[in-house]
């Protein structure tokens, strides 16, 4: 079940929020591009609305801010939700990733710490993350919900099933990558922040 107008406004959120984040900083365009390894202009069509970011690239900006990709995102979702305790199902902000599918269901109400993260991973689907994502955490968990995920930490892979669950490590470039050609992985990613 995709709700594509939750989709379409979280995306106009992320590129708002994007273009504060960057100017809190103090930072031009190309002040960012340099802190986070996407070009300029790449980055100036994703804050128009013109390009949609990868999780790859949503990575690497966020790790530019000293944010994590959820950290992100969860401002995002604040932004456009308000701040409360409950979060309806309906109402879960949605993202999807346009180069794989991958789509990521914010479910704790937004800026709830620990933060829970449920992901549907494509068949066939692989996504990539610099440790830089993952620096500013004080612990993350991927809790496997259905089918089987081949997670890559580092050079140290894990094969989860249904029902495993990992508790990550030091920062380190991870990669999620579901082998099956015909069944979706579903996890639960559970965030806590510095």
């Amino acid at each position: 079940m995709q709700d594509n107008s939750a989709l379409t406004a979280l995306g106009r959120g992320l590129a708002a929020r994007l273009r504060s984040e960057r100017e809190a900083h103090g930072w031009s365009l190309s002040d960012l591009a340099a802190h986070s390894g996407v070009s300029r202009a790449m980055i100036s069509k994703v804050e128009r609305g013109e390009a949609s970011p990868t999780a790859a690239l949503l990575g690497r900006l966020s790790g530019a801010f000293g944010l994590t990709l959820s950290s992100l995102l969860a401002r995002v979702e604040a932004d456009a939700s308000g701040a409360g305790r409950l979060a309806k199902a309906a109402a879960q902000p949605l993202w999807r990733d346009p180069a794989t599918g991958y789509i990521r269901r914010a479910v704790s109400p937004a800026g709830f710490d620990p933060e829970l993260v449920h992901v549907e991973l494509p068949p066939g689907a692989q996504v990539g993350y610099p440790a830089i994502a993952y620096a500013h955490l004080r612990g993350q968990c991927v809790w496997v919900l259905g089918g089987e995920l081949l997670f890559r930490e580092g050079t140290t892979e894990h094969r989860l099933a249904a029902g495993d669950c990992l508790a990550l490590g030091a920062p380190m470039d991870c990669v999620f990558h579901n082998q099956s050609d015909s069944a979706p992985c579903t996890y639960l990613v559970v965030v806590a922040r510095l």
